[in-house]
């Protein structure tokens, strides 16, 4: 006859003292909720964004396709004329996002202005540069 003895697993493997008696683990301190270490404020903190315009699209550093969704999707919630935004580099990325648009999956998209411009922008060691800009108009 077998004796079986039923254990509950334990996240702590027991340990023993050497007299062959488990050792007590003492209790792990624990911090009260409330006693949280106080926050250092953000030495560089993020600059505060231009107001939401639900009419513009600013084109970054996502893919085209990124851009034609959120455009495609705008319209079917109802708007019936939006801007797409661009600067420097990416002014060629939102050429391409104008043209799927049009060619693949809003055939009767009519492009309206496009206005292209130089804005003078702040760099990080505080001198200016020059960056072209273009703003085209959408319109369903």
């Amino acid at each position: 006859m077998a004796l079986l003895i039923a254990m509950e697993p334990t996240s702590e493997p027991a340990v023993s003292n050497g007299d062959g008696k488990p050792k007590q683990q003492s209790p792990k301190p624990t911090q009260a909720p409330d006693a949280s270490p106080a926050r250092q404020p953000n030495a560089n903190p993020r600059p505060a964004r231009a107001p939401f315009d639900g009419n513009v699209v600013f084109v970054g550093k996502k893919e085209p396709m990124s851009y034609v969704l959120t455009l495609v999707g705008r319209f079917n919630a109802g708007a019936s004329s939006l801007e797409l935004k661009a600067r420097g580099r990416t002014i060629s990325k939102a050429v391409d996002v104008t043209q799927i648009l049009k060619n693949r999956f809003m055939p009767d998209l009519r492009i309206g202005n496009v206005l292209l411009a130089t804005e003078q922008v702040e760099n990080e060691d505080g001198s200016k540069s020059r960056v072209s800009s273009m703003t085209v108009t959408l319109s369903k």
